[in-house]
């Protein structure tokens, strides 16, 4: 025998809403603590130019897809005051020799805690390739506490020149968000 629970709301003792049912089976949930929140997903509008071959740089992000607690500014997510906890970090950087600039050897990705080198991403090889666009990125669970702040890093090495992040199509993106029940 089964049983049948019909609600359009569940609350805690103290009155506060948990979740929520529109009737049609979409349910909201209204605890932080059953949110993947905070969330951030960032990208590029236009190239980020110029950049020294081989040293690593930091990656600048002027488009927001998703900031669900404003917590990205200035190139950098900072985790909210009461929002300690696990999170899932991404970094994917798309790089381009620049013209004149040579053949691209090897590029690697970091995530930065703090402003120190928290990730290290592997290093990508491009010797045995032909395309001047390559990728690199990095993903990690990190233990963040209110405060902490992440910011990307990149690097290409090249036989001569400078070096582009690319732009188009969220080809470079910084991404993460708290994960529950970790």
């Amino acid at each position: 025998m089964a049983s049948i629970i019909k609600a359009n709301q569940l609350q805690d003792f103290g009155g506060n809403s948990i979740l929520t049912s529109d009737g049609a089976g979409v349910v909201t949930p209204n605890a932080s603590g059953i949110k993947m929140t905070p969330t951030f997903m960032v990208g590029k509008s236009a190239n980020q130019t110029s950049i020294t071959a081989g040293s690593f740089t930091k990656v600048t992000f002027d488009e927001e897809d998703v900031d669900t607690d404003s917590a990205f500014a200035s190139d950098k997510f900072t985790v909210p005051t009461g929002q300690a906890g696990k999170y899932f970090i991404h970094l994917d950087v798309q790089m381009n020799a620049e013209s004149g600039a040579g053949t691209a050897t090897v590029g690697s990705a970091r995530i930065y805690k703090n402003g120190s080198v928290a990730i290290n991403g592997g290093i990508v090889d491009f010797r045995n390739t032909n395309g001047q666009k390559f990728n690199a990125n990095v993903s990690a669970i990190m233990d963040l506490s209110a405060g902490d702040y992440l910011e990307g890093y990149a690097e290409l090495h090249t036989s001569s020149g400078n070096v582009t992040f690319v732009a188009s199509n969220r080809s470079t993106k910084f991404f993460g968000y708290k994960i529950i029940g970790a």
